[in-house]
């Protein structure tokens, strides 16, 4: 056959050739060629919609327990009843979080989103008619609904940035997402790499800080019971419009994924056919892998201990300063600020080092110094020194949970994000209903100091079990041998002639993911080492 010259060109990390051989039966583009990647600027807009209904969400958990005070004489309860509208964004959790991990893995991305916003949407306005001294059961049915949305939000990030973003973009998506969820206690108290992030959890955090912020703003601790009640009723209002508007917009906007994958990892996932997925034999092979365990258990005592200290602020800072509820509110503002600013250096951090354990361990040990320091300086009588402690403790408790995230997924891929990411976030809740519920006793028999106390210890064992977990990095793996394989196609077509049989072997390209990593990440080409950890 007469020798023709090669021209192509590059799109996308794909490599289109031109021949005019009429003797090819199979191109070198069909053959030969690493699947074709693309990012779109709509992702930002669909992280950021996520971003706004986590947010909304996650305010809930903490609007009542920041003004446990209050709600208690509105509603003649005790504060362990008030503590239970915190928890049971937790207790709701623990049993829904599997099927819920099914249906996102069988319906996708938008089925799950419009169920969240939709659900987020009704509990708002049932708290609504709440307003009211004798109707506690409904308004502690209202949050009961928001809770279960809860279970739908807190799994997608991870899928999301796996589903959307580049390699040198996850963390940092998944940052965003998780940085809504934090914005909820925050307002209350006054891919190369591309399959997850630190996503539910930018936007949780967001929504935390604005959960603490908030209602200590619009709730005074007035003493007239029906100026309370329209205080009250303004609050929920003003949720219930928010949450309606976000629910029109995912209807409309929300998309379930790119036409083109934004990572050759993505791509390669995409392969795998939905009857070939078995969810159970995922969660199999999860309970099976050590070091995702050993992460399951540690990013539980973390968060968990995170929770107790939201759920209890109200009350360790009252008891030390009374009457300073709108104080309170602005130290978990603090708390979750900080810990906004810790997740993106965080995910950003990771995006660029790669160091997935190191960073890890660094930020548990800091949160350990973190809660530390809180507890010894919360009864020194000076609330800027609590507003500096607080603000470091959060900067490294909540600045943890994108790294817990993304470090799971790097341990389990290529399992599906979602399952993993529940399995985190179940184990926080486990986490966090106990914590809440021992050091909220401890508090009322001893003080604060002891409850935190107790808290550190379990903060240093989180700590210990994570320097012992091994360094898998999975994803980082697959996408390093998808990068080589497109590397040596390409050194294979400008070195020579064009040739329709196929090159040195491009199996690595169509090999399955649990192939992959059934035979320890090695591929035609061999085992890429990558960084060394």
């Amino acid at each position: 056959m007469e020798s023709k010259s090669v021209d192509g060109e590059v799109n996308d990390n794909t490599y289109f050739p031109k021949t005019d051989s009429a003797d090819a039966k199979v191109t070198f583009e069909q053959r030969n060629t690493p699947p074709e990647t693309r990012l779109y600027k709509k992702r930002w807009v669909i992280v950021f919609l996520f971003s706004s209904y986590s947010l909304c969400n996650s305010y809930q958990w903490i609007q009542y327990g920041i003004i446990n005070n209050i709600f208690m004489r509105f509603y003649s309860v005790d504060s362990f009843t008030i503590d239970w509208m915190s928890m049971i964004y937790m207790l709701t959790y623990i049993p829904l979080i599997f099927p819920v991990s099914w249906l996102l893995d069988k319906k996708g991305l938008r089925v799950i989103a419009l169920v969240a916003a939709a659900l987020n949407c009704t509990g708002t306005w049932i708290k609504v008619a709440s307003a009211r001294p004798d109707l506690f059961p409904v308004t502690f049915l209202g949050q009961f609904i928001c809770s279960v949305a809860q279970v739908f939000i807190l799994g997608m990030p991870s899928r999301i940035a796996s589903v959307w973003f580049g390699s040198e973009e996850v963390s940092t998506a998944c940052s965003i997402g998780v940085f809504g969820n934090q914005e909820r206690q925050a307002v209350t108290s006054l891919a190369e790499r591309g399959d997850s992030c630190s996503t539910s959890p930018e936007c949780v955090q967001l929504g935390i800080a604005i959960g603490f912020l908030v209602p200590p703003m619009l709730v005074p601790n007035v003493d007239d019971l029906d100026e309370l009640a329209a205080h009250i009723r303004v609050m929920f209002y003003i949720t219930a419009g928010v949450a309606t508007f976000l629910f029109v917009l995912v209807v409309i906007v929300f998309q379930e994924r790119p036409e083109i994958p934004p990572t050759h990892a993505q791509a390669v996932a995409r392969r795998i056919s939905p009857e070939s997925y078995s969810y159970t034999a995922s969660i199999l092979r999860l309970l099976r892998n050590k070091a995702f365990m050993l992460l399951v258990i540690t990013y539980g005592l973390n968060v968990g201990c995170f929770y107790a200290v939201s759920t209890l602020l109200n009350q360790m800072i009252i008891e030390h300063y009374p009457g300073e509820e709108v104080n309170a509110g602005r130290i978990g503002l603090t708390i979750v600020i900080a810990g906004m600013v810790g997740s993106l250096i965080c995910g950003i951090w990771l995006d660029r080092s790669k160091t997935y354990k190191q960073t890890t361990l660094a930020v548990y040990l800091m949160s350990l110094v973190g809660l530390v320091l809180y507890a010894s300086t919360l009864d020194l009588g000076h609330l800027w020194v609590v507003f500096i402690t607080a603000g470091t403790l959060g900067f490294f408790m909540t600045g943890y949970l994108p790294l817990g995230f993304e470090f799971a997924v790097e341990l389990t891929y290529p399992e599906s994000e979602g399952t993993s990411s529940g399995l985190l976030n179940c184990s926080a809740q486990v986490f966090g209903i106990i914590f809440t519920i021992c050091q909220g006793k401890i508090m009322d028999s001893f003080n604060t100091l002891a409850g935190n106390l107790f808290l550190c210890a379990f903060l240093l064992i989180g700590t210990i079990i994570t320097a012992c977990i091994k360094s898998d990095l999975r994803r980082q793996l697959a996408n390093q041998q998808a990068l080589a394989a497109a590397a040596l196609c390409r050194s294979d077509v400008q070195g020579s002639q064009l040739d329709v049989s196929p090159p040195l072997n491009t199996h690595v390209i169509n090999q399955s993911p649990h192939d992959f990593i059934a035979h320890g990440g090695s591929g035609p080409y061999g085992s890429i080492s990558g960084r060394s950890f």
